[in-house]
């Protein structure tokens, strides 16, 4: 029996999430904020994703997978403190973190996340 894919809040180009046998994958997340430093941008991207995780009955303790594309590689350390106070301790999920140049200049971050859905 095949499942259907779900996908949510898709556009003409993309879809933000697509749910298939109880994994969802995000598109990448970057910053809706205005603000310019790491650390807002981050918190930015960690609050879409817990949203998007949840419209789907998911959260970040689920997450199986993250790729974080930085502008600058340089602003892993301070990337790194925002997103340790977000990670759930013991649930800390396989991750990759590379320099990128990304769509738009004002991003300073990209993050895209795989997870399993509750």
């Amino acid at each position: 029996m095949s499942q259907d894919i779900q996908r949510l809040h898709v556009t003409a180009r993309y879809s933000e999430a697509a749910v298939f046998n109880g994994v969802v994958y995000l598109a990448g997340m970057v910053p809706e904020c205005e603000a310019t430093d790491i650390r807002s941008q981050t918190a930015d991207v960690l609050r879409q994703i817990d949203v998007r995780l949840a419209e789907v009955g998911s959260d970040k303790t689920r997450i199986l997978r993250t790729q974080i594309y930085l502008k600058d590689i340089a602003d892993i350390t301070a990337m790194n403190e925002v997103w340790d106070a977000w990670v759930v301790a013991g649930s800390a999920p396989p991750r990759a973190t590379v320099q990128a140049a990304l769509a738009n200049p004002a991003y300073l971050i990209e993050v895209v996340v795989t997870a399993a859905v509750a």
